[in-house]
């Protein structure tokens, strides 16, 4: 029983002893420099590899269009954008059918129309042209005589008037401008609004017959051109009196005085009168009478448009 138990006892520390030495070579080898690889992940079971049918298998279908396209050399249809840094973009479409696209073009054309100058019709002219300016002169109150179709004195007195109350040149020719202003209806424009008056507007040099403020008739006239003159020793102006006045006195022909002769007057204030004359300007001329032509006054006198007692008004 002693040896056994001494036997026991040596063999106890030598096992002891050949432990610690397998413990020291096993970390031994863990300090090496040598990177050894961790241990193998648990690999997945075949149970949950992909299967072969969630793999992308390889289609005909083309790939949905995205926003940035790379060159193409598919043989689709292609619709080619620039942009401004010159880099160009294909973007690939699949039409269902080939569309035709038509691009509708307007073309605008500008044409100038250079119209013939109009007509001018003057002193002498005759026609249908002249027949027409007649008529229409007379619709607006000029008084021409008879529309006769020739431009005669009592045309151009008419046309002296429209040109007067339109503030345009007075010369009796009918051109552009006067033609525009027969067109427009030019007409002047009476201050009396009650009875009948004759009106002489010397701002204008026009004579004028209203009834209750109408219109009736319009003449052309002289009146006093504002020079000085003497007769019979006496010095004065050429003016016309303004006022309101009306006719006492007429004669039925020829008068003759010191400053000239005056046809079939009417006298509305002193020895200022209504009369003809074979020369009536288009601008003031007379001693202070108010003129009309010849052909006016025998007018006047055949229609009893003056008749003693009518109220004449100058301004």
């Amino acid at each position: 029983m002693p040896l056994r138990t001494s036997r026991q006892a040596l063999v106890v520390p030598l096992l002891l002893a050949a432990a610690l030495l397998a413990g020291c070579g096993a970390r031994g080898a863990v300090s090496t420099p040598t990177t050894t690889s961790p241990p193998p992940a648990t690999t997945a079971k075949p149970a949950t590899t992909a299967k072969p049918a969630t793999t992308a298998k390889p289609s005909s279908t083309r790939p949905a269009p995205s926003t940035t396209v790379t060159p193409s050399t598919t043989t689709s249809p292609a619709s080619t954008t620039t942009t401004p840094t010159g880099r160009t973009t294909t973007t690939t479409t699949t039409p269902a059918a080939p569309t035709t696209t038509t691009t509708a073009t307007t073309t605008t054309t500008t044409t100038t129309t250079t119209l013939p100058p109009a007509k001018v019709l003057q002193l002498g002219d005759q026609g249908p042209a002249v027949a027409k300016l007649q008529r229409r002169l007379t619709s607006l109150g000029y008084w021409v005589g008879t529309t006769d179709g020739v431009f005669g004195d009592s045309t151009q007195q008419a046309v002296f008037a429209l040109q007067k109350a339109a503030g345009l040149t007075r010369d009796g020719v009918v051109g552009p401008r006067t033609a525009a202003a027969l067109r427009k209806g030019v007409a002047p424009h009476p201050r009396s609004t009650s009875g009948y008056v004759i009106e002489v507007d010397l701002s204008d040099d026009l004579v004028m017959m209203v009834d209750n403020g109408h219109l009736e008739h319009v003449l052309n006239t002289s009146t006093g051109g504002g020079y000085t003159y003497t007769s019979d020793g006496v010095t004065a102006v050429a003016e016309t009196p303004t006022g309101h006045f009306q006719i006492f006195r007429q004669v039925d022909g020829m008068v003759t005085d010191s400053l000239g002769q005056l046809w079939r007057p009417k006298f509305f204030y002193s020895g200022f009168a209504l009369h003809g004359d074979s020369y009536v300007p288009a601008q003031p001329a007379s001693h202070g009478c108010v003129r009309v032509s010849n052909e006016a006054i025998n007018w006047i006198w055949a229609n009893n448009l003056a008749p003693i007692g009518t109220r004449v008004w100058v301004y």
